[in-house]
C-alpha cells in the first residue's frame, strides 16, 4: 500500500522559510522514477491549486505567485519530494498537499500538511 506522508509544515513570520518532506512510502524506487510529483496547496474559501510539480528529469513548473521563491526538488534515492519556500508572505497561509501521478496515470494525495506565516 503506497502512501505520501508529509511533514514540515508549521508557523513562521514573514520573510521566513519552511522545507516540506513527502515521502512516498510503500512505493519500490523503479516506480517513482517513473513519478510526477506535486505540491498544491488549498486556503480556506479557496480551490486547490498546483503549486509545483517536477517529473523525473525534467523541468520544474511553479505556478506564477511562487516562482523564485519556492524551489521543488526530489530524491529518487528517498523516494521522497521537497518544496523549498522561502521569502514566506501572509499569502502562502494554507494546507499544503503532496501528490503523485505515475506512469499509468494513477494519482495518490498526501494528508496535508499546514503552513501558516504570521507575525
Amino acid at each position: 500500500q503506497v502512501q505520501l506522508v508529509e511533514s514540515g509544515g508549521g508557523l513562521v513570520q514573514p520573510g521566513g522559510s519552511l522545507r516540506l518532506s513527502c515521502k512516498a512510502s510503500g512505493m519500490i524506487t523503479s516506480v517513482f522514477w517513473g513519478t510526477t510529483m506535486a505540491w498544491y496547496r488549498q486556503a480556506p474559501g479557496n480551490q486547490r491549486e498546483l503549486v509545483a510539480e517536477l517529473a523525473h528529469g525534467g523541468t520544474p513548473n511553479y505556478a506564477e505567485s511562487v516562482r523564485g521563491r519556492f524551489t521543488i526538488s526530489r530524491d529518487a534515492s528517498r523516494k521522497t519530494a521537497y518544496l523549498q519556500m522561502n521569502n514566506l508572505k501572509p499569502e502562502d497561509t494554507a494546507v499544503y498537499y503532496c501528490q503523485s501521478t505515475d506512469a499509468s496515470r494513477s494519482t495518490r494525495w498526501g494528508q496535508g500538511t499546514q503552513v501558516t506565516v504570521s507575525g
